[in-house]
Parts: structure tokens; sequence; C-alpha cells
């Protein structure tokens, strides 16, 4: 498949920057941009309706096999995020990337991505193949977002 920004499933979601999220100066702690990516993570999942629990029910998990983060301006105590997660990859492994936005001014403040091995937990062995179901379900969302 093709991989441009239109044929990709992408979801955005918004929340606020809370007090327990950030450092003495009111910036966000650096590792708590990882619990962002993993907001915008479980609303793309949601999206394509392959959830932590239909993860389970395939009999797969999906490790976060390496991480790559920017960070190009602070978010602060109170502002609101923007999340965005774009599905690169679903074929072999999930593949996301991230971008964070301050939603009052506009401005990126985070890019990153993320990739996910497929691991069989009946079989206890990884797998280059991501399950069926979770295929069958982002082509069918592609396919519906093309349509509209």
């Amino acid at each position: 498949m093709g991989k441009t920004e239109a044929c990709k499933i992408i979801v955005e979601t918004e929340f606020k920057v809370e007090f327990y999220d950030v450092d003495l100066m009111g910036i966000v702690y650096h590792g708590n941009y990882l619990k962002y990516f993993e907001v915008a993570r479980w609303a793309l999942l949601e999206k394509i309706r392959y959830t932590y629990d239909d993860m389970a029910a395939s009999g797969c998990s999906f490790p976060v096999t390496s991480v790559a983060l920017k960070y190009l301006k602070p978010l602060r105590f109170n502002d609101r995020v923007r999340a965005r997660a774009i599905l690169e990859e679903y074929e072999n492994c999930l593949k996301i990337r991230y971008e964070l936005y301050n939603a009052r001014t506009g401005e990126m403040t985070t890019k990153g991505q993320t990739t996910q091995m497929v691991f069989n937990v009946l079989k206890n062995e990884s797998s280059f193949v991501c399950p069926r179901s979770l295929i069958e379900k982002a082509e069918s969302l592609l396919a519906s977002e093309a349509g509209r």
C-alpha cells in the first residue's frame, strides 16, 4: 500500500496538561511526553476498533521496541495539548508517528515515533505478521474513509 498521508489512519485527541505532569518550573517533565504518545496511541487503536482487549483476544501483545522523540517547544501546566497519531505501518509491526501541538497557539511542540513488534503470547515467540483481525480492521477503516 502506498503510504501517502491521504491513505493513512490519523486520529487527534485533546487534553489538558495536569499539575502532576510538570516540574518545579511548570514545564512538562520530559518522560511524560511518552505518556502523551500513549494517549494518542489509545485513541488510534479505538478508532481502528483494535483495543488492548482485542490484542489479548487475538493472543498477541505489542511491546514497544523503539522510540524516537524530538522536543521542539515546552508544554506547560494548564496548556491544552492536541495529540495526533498517524498509523504508518500495520502489516508486520505497528509503526506510529506522533505530533503534539499546543492547542492554543497551534505550534508543534513534540514529534516522534514508536515501533511495536508482534508477540504471540500463546506460542511465546515473536511474530513478523500482525494478526489478521488487525489488518482487516485497518483496511476496512481505510476503505470507508476513502469512500467519503
